[in-house]
């Protein structure tokens, strides 16, 4: 008697669920999501660090371009140029190489290099767009998917039916919709982060290509 009334006053045993059961607990969708958000991950990772590379020049270059210019050194202009990966450099340097040439030539030739450019910087941000909103997507239709699979336990257990099984296949099926919100997430804000980094870097790149035209434009009134 003493025992059994222990047994009873013995509180229940807490059912818990880890990450990775959760994850198996969504379904194959859930692994399509496991790829997209690896796939975002990288992808910000890597244009992160493409963007502060291409960031990444001396403050006194344009100076330094304008001396070298000034005195009829184009050859040295083209060596600092080649020192320096990034975008800014190679449009200056496509530039000088056009030095003798009508003006519109030159320009043409500076602004085509720059278009290259920023078509490389924002390689790979389309799809980083298409997992923002892909990714709720197919989270939802895991949830309708489940949803359905739910109702249809529910017709099967007919009488007998619990509250147990009902809440069971309904948290299974919103699984999705959460893991597909929080892809969506990272690929959206990491998205815009990009954009916007991209577009002060084209700005800087806009910027140098005035100067440099304007270099040029007064160089012969200056030798």
């Amino acid at each position: 008697m003493f025992f059994s009334l222990l047994a009873a006053e013995q509180p229940a045993t807490e059912k818990t669920l880890s990450f990775f059961d959760l994850f198996l607990q969504g379904g194959i969708l859930m692994w399509v999501l496991l790829l997209l958000s690896i796939i975002a991950i990288y992808l910000i990772a890597k244009k992160w660090w493409t963007i502060r590379k291409a960031s990444q020049i001396d403050d006194n270059f344009m100076n330094d371009i304008r001396d070298y210019i000034n005195e009829g050194k184009f050859k040295s202009a083209v060596a600092l140029c080649e020192k320096y990966d990034n975008p800014v450099a190679r449009m200056i340097e496509k530039g000088i190489h056009r030095i003798g040439r009508p003006m519109t030539d030159m320009q043409t030739a500076v602004e085509n290099e720059g278009n290259v450019e920023v078509a490389r910087l924002e390689k790979g941000l389309p799809i980083l767009a298409t997992i923002a909103t892909g990714a709720p997507m197919i989270g939802f239709l895991g949830t309708v998917i489940g949803m359905i699979q739910a109702f249809f336990d529910m017709e099967k257990a007919g009488n007998s039916l619990n509250i147990q099984t009902l809440s069971s296949g309904i948290y299974t099926a919103l699984l999705t919709t959460v893991a597909g919100l929080i892809v969506g997430i990272i690929a959206y804000f990491g998205y815009n982060w990009l954009s916007s980094r991209i577009s002060n870097l084209v700005y800087k790149m806009e910027s140098s290509t005035m100067d440099f035209m304007d270099i040029v434009l007064h160089e012969p009134e200056e030798q």
